[in-house]
């Protein structure tokens, strides 16, 4: 997880006057950076972010170790090597120097207003095609100590990585940390001996990046996008040779077809006996878990006349046909032959259900004609593992049924508002669901909000139906570090806040997280409040909706205090929030309770109430309906403003 204070991040700049120590050559940093590559290497794909994917964190932690010579003759920092073998070497301390600066780069944030920093782009070089490389997988004392260290942010994670894989002395890290530009160092350092795991794990075959096994890509979408850049440059080919005819090609029309011109690609692309259907078993060996690796279920996947009307309807709907899209999605026809995930009959409905690579397109119609037919469309670009556990197959009476992936192996029904009630068990056949209640399609007052559990090859995953084709995801966790909904603390966090969902109702929802950022005491003595943040992820990036939710013992639902949507606030860019709300004691009196997370140092208000308070929290007691502002600072210094 990368912190977003501002305090906690490097700044790339060249070395402080008074730190930089003897001339380097080029040809001096060149043998040390050859020598001791493997161990650079190691050291970036330390302190390199997490969220990269693994295969990314490798060609970028080359890419760093092969970018740290310098272009001329530079100065070395006084900062000593450490370890045996580079003593008094300071091309090695300058290499590493830039290797850890450039790394912590990798993982600031994009900003606005200024040019990304060139640690932070993917690299051209080095480039490898048609395989993925990925490091060794470790054990169980590895795979933990790199959940632990992705809980740290970038300053913390090279903090560690300098004491455990240079074993450099804490003074040294400081003047390291310190050239990288890092101003919290006594933070970094202290959370970096936070983690309880020993050094030498850093020196197992998990964490080096040189060591590598080899694994193909995505052998079908490659083979796909081949045929498709042949496509593509036959079309080229063509509207070239159409510009260049006299007077300008068809005429007034430039190079649009004329209406009676045949279109092979759109012909194509409606032809049934075009469809892609992919083998049963080929999501075992698929380097993807998307629905590209979906195989083409139901009992009517043969029959072309209902799928040929399904094509012909996405690409021209009639009048009479209920279209649906989810926002930002668009509802042209197919570009080339799409992917066949299911057709059958399912409560008194024919259903297709088709994938683009970008959009899933449901088409249904009566069982006894065509009438009443409807097309759904829903984005799911970048969908992966839990995102495409599932899918709308058909609603009726309240109730919903589940396309699943072909991965999952047990579906389940529980309430989220009561984490203690239990599983209801589903039937899964042929990959579909028994029907289960949806609570998209309620009205009146909220008394429950049952969600979708998936077992399976990706772990255990609750999925809410939130009216659209695909449901929505739900996690619980620090921004950035969401996990799935799984565990006690996690449900319980859920519970208070299950019937909030409703408000994200056909909003484009791909995820929702919910992280409980504060406990507070009540003044009254009758426990602690619950201070949470929820917030939905769209498929379309922007339209993010965040909400602090306030929650008190003894209530079953939490009160939304403050709401606000497309900002940076409690989500990986900005994990941070300030909230407050009125509060009445159970003998009558009010308070002013406000609270920020964890990294909040002070908070204070002002208006009808004017009081400061050290640390994330604040409580004063005042008047019914007083009005007052609310602000905070960072331990960094940033300020925090209320969730608005």
């Amino acid at each position: 997880m990368q912190s977003q204070d501002v305090a906690q991040r490097p700044a790339s700049r060249s070395p402080r006057p008074g730190s930089a120590g003897p001339a380097l050559d080029v040809e001096q940093a060149e043998a040390a950076l050859v020598e001791h590559y493997p161990r650079l290497v190691r050291l970036a794909y330390v302190v390199l972010p997490p969220s990269l994917p693994r295969g990314r964190r490798v060609l970028t932690a080359h890419a760093l170790v092969q970018r740290a010579l310098p272009r001329r003759r530079a100065s070395a920092p006084v900062i000593p090597a450490q370890s045996a073998g580079r003593d008094g070497d300071p091309g090695y301390a300058y290499v590493r120097l830039r290797v850890v600066r450039t790394a912590l780069e990798a993982g600031l944030p994009l900003r606005r207003r200024a040019w990304p920093k060139r640690a932070g782009l993917p690299s051209p070089l080095p480039r490898v095609w048609g395989l993925r490389l990925l490091p060794r997988a470790g054990g169980a004392d590895e795979l933990a100590l790199e959940q632990r260290l992705s809980e740290l942010d970038g300053p913390a994670r090279a903090a560690y990585a300098l004491r455990g894989l240079e074993k450099l002395a804490d003074a040294d890290v400081r003047k390291v940390l310190g050239e990288c530009g890092v101003v919290a160092v006594d933070a970094a350092l202290r959370e970096a001996g936070e983690v309880d795991a020993e050094y030498a794990l850093l020196d197992s075959p998990g964490f080096d990046p040189c060591v590598l096994q080899a694994r193909p890509t995505d052998l079908m979408r490659r083979r796909q996008h081949g045929r498709a850049a042949l496509a593509a440059g036959a079309a080229l080919v063509v509207c070239g040779a159409l510009v260049a005819l006299p007077g300008g090609g068809w005429g007034p029309d430039g190079a649009a077809a004329p209406a009676y011109a045949k279109n092979p690609a759109a012909e194509a692309a409606l032809d049934p006996g075009r469809l892609l259907k992919v083998s049963p078993v080929a999501w075992r060996t698929s380097a993807r878990t998307d629905f590209s690796a979906w195989p083409a279920r139901g009992e009517l996947t043969g029959d072309e006349a209902l799928l040929r009307r399904a094509l012909a309807v996405w690409a021209r709907p009639g009048e009479k046909v209920h279209v649906s899209a989810t926002p930002a999605t668009p509802a042209g026809g197919p570009s080339g032959p799409p992917q066949l995930l299911y057709a059958g009959a399912v409560d008194n409905v024919r259903v297709v259900i088709l994938y683009d690579g970008l959009r899933i397109v449901r088409y249904a119609e009566p069982k006894d004609g065509t009438a009443g037919a409807a097309l759904d469309f829903a984005r799911v670009d970048g969908a992966s593992g839990a995102e495409a556990g599932a899918v709308v197959l058909s609603r009726a009476d309240g109730n919903v049924r589940y396309l699943t992936a072909p991965w999952v192996t047990g579906a389940g029904e529980r309430d989220l508002s009561k984490p203690s009630a239990g599983v209801m068990d589903l039937t899964l056949t042929g990959g579909v669901t028994s029907p289960m209640g949806s609570p998209a399609t309620r009205t009146g007052a909220c008394t429950g909000w049952n969600v979708l559990q998936l077992t399976g090859g990706q772990g255990r995953q609750l999925l809410s139906d939130l009216g659209e084709l695909v449901p929505a995801r739900l996690t619980s966790g620090k921004p950035g570090a969401g996990r799935d909904v799984t565990g006690v603390d996690a449900l319980k966090t859920w519970a208070p806040y299950a019937c909030s969902l409703a408000d994200l109702r056909a909003a484009g929802v791909r995820a929702v997280n919910a992280w409980q950022f504060a406990r507070q005491p009540l003044p009254d003595g009758s426990g602690s409040a619950q201070w949470v943040c929820t917030r939905a992820e769209t498929w379309r990036g922007d339209g993010t909706r965040a909400s602090a939710q306030f929650h008190t013992p003894g209530g079953l639902f939490g009160a939304v205090v403050a709401k606000a949507a497309d900002v940076p606030a409690c989500g990986p860019r900005d994990p941070h929030v300030l909230a407050g709300a009125l509060w009445k004691s159970k003998k009558g009196h009010w308070f002013l309770m406000a609270a920020g997370d964890k990294d909040t140092r002070s908070v204070r208000t002002a208006g009808g109430v004017n009081v400061a308070a050290e640390g994330n929290l604040l409580t004063v007691r005042t008047e019914q309906g007083v009005q007052a502002t609310l602000e905070g600072t960072l331990k960094g210094g940033k300020p925090v403003k209320v969730l608005h």
